[in-house]
């Protein structure tokens, strides 16, 4: 069995409080996007687990891969048989652009389907919120409005079709930790699903993600991009998630000299449907 996990960007990010139990409170609308990795699953010929991957490296903090994380939770939760899961990584890590998490809930859904457990999008999701904030909306895989820790989904009716993507992420990589180390919550003077009911041309000036005051300091480079892209015609531009992918929407189609402007990073590019 194959499946394609797919990223997303945040249009808008508010960091609106810190909680008790040391996380933030946020509210941002995710959107899948077509930059997938690539998933393979096959039962254990052996009768032991493994996993393996290529292409872009994993950074590793210690702990197994979230595919790993997501087979030992089913496994001890419904008793699946082991199996061999290879994983080849195109979206790069630490860019805010949710590949682990994708990762993490296609392979729930790979062990739903494979192993005809018949559990709901509701039943995955909340498997998916034991592990990480963003793996529960990869589960339904459509624009949502995230909210508490990133956990709590509400649908919304968002359509970019026909509008370019043009997605930038310069060689840096950053945690969370380092994200969150910088940010000032704060609570906006209005929602980030307000703004989003205004067409695409005006979210210019209110659509804020509230990493990029911190992360734009201390990396210039990112501000670089994101006003490269305005220069060269985007009708809005901005950081994904916690970073370092910055992305533009187009109206048209980006020339191919500005692909070549960033050619030191990497560049992704699709129309939105």
């Amino acid at each position: 069995m194959i499946a394609f996990p797919n990223a997303k960007i945040n249009l808008g990010l508010h960091i609106l409080n810190r909680r008790p139990d040391g996380f933030h409170n946020i509210e941002s609308v995710l959107f899948p996007i077509g930059l997938s990795d690539g998933l393979e699953l096959i039962e254990a010929p052996d009768g032991n687990f493994a996993f393996t991957s290529s292409g872009l490296q994993i950074p590793s903090n210690g702990l197994p891969n979230l595919c790993e994380q997501a087979f030992w939770l089913m496994h001890h939760e419904f008793r699946i048989p082991k199996v061999h899961l290879h994983l080849h990584k195109v979206i790069p890590a630490g860019s805010g652009l949710g590949g682990g998490s994708a990762d993490a809930a296609f392979s729930l859904k790979m062990f739903n389907e494979k192993f005809s457990l018949g559990l709901s999008h509701s039943d995955l999701e909340l498997l998916a919120a034991k592990l990480g904030s963003d793996c529960p909306f990869f589960i339904r895989n459509e624009p949502m409005l995230a909210k508490g820790r990133g956990e709590i989904l509400q649908p919304i009716s968002l359509s970019l079709k026909g509008l370019h993507l043009m997605l930038i992420r310069p060689g840096l990589h950053i945690s969370t930790a380092e994200a969150f180390a910088g940010v000032k919550p704060a609570q906006p003077a209005r929602t980030v699903a307000e703004i989003l009911a205004q067409p695409p041309h005006t979210w210019k000036k209110e659509l804020k993600n509230d990493f990029e005051e911190s992360l734009f300091s201390t990396h210039p480079l990112l501000g670089e991009i994101k006003t490269k892209l305005y220069s060269q015609g985007a009708i809005y531009a901005a950081m994904s998630g916690s970073g370092s992918a910055i992305f533009g929407l187009f109206e048209k189609k980006p020339a191919e000299n500005l692909k070549q402007a960033f050619h030191d990073s990497f560049i992704w590019h699709e129309e939105l449907n």
